[in-house]
């Protein structure tokens, strides 16, 4: 079993930083790969950005240049960093874990097995 959870969401203005966090607790589960996603408000939820157990990264076009996902295998411990955020970044952020690598497409929900309860994340002048 694997537990997830996340932090570092609130609110900022348009162009300031967030850096979100995602502790994995594990109790005899396995973590390959992991991502984020995220969710606004009346919409679906959409991929954000990937990194596979080897540390390959993926983004999604509307984040590149701007987040950056890494993790501290080590401290099992994830991360998005935000830069330059707007107003459209408002959304709900959940953090995914997969007890693989990824397959054929790491933005699809059926890569991850487990899923966080979200941290909101607000963008607003």
């Amino acid at each position: 079993q694997v537990q997830l959870v996340e932090s570092g969401g609130g609110s900022v203005q348009p162009g300031e930083s967030l850096t979100l966090s995602c502790v994995v607790k594990r109790n005899g589960g396995s973590v390959g790969c992991m991502g984020w996603f995220r969710q606004a408000r009346g919409k679906e939820r959409e991929a954000v950005a990937g990194i596979d157990y080897d540390g390959t990264s993926y983004y999604s076009n509307f984040v590149k240049g701007r987040f950056t996902i890494s993790k501290d295998t080590a401290k099992s411990i994830l991360y998005l960093q935000m830069d330059n955020l707007e107003s459209e970044d408002t959304a709900i952020y959940y953090c995914a874990a997969g007890m693989g690598g990824f397959g054929l497409d790491w933005s699809d929900e059926i890569e991850y097995n487990y899923w966080g309860p979200g941290t909101q994340v607000t963008v607003s002048s």
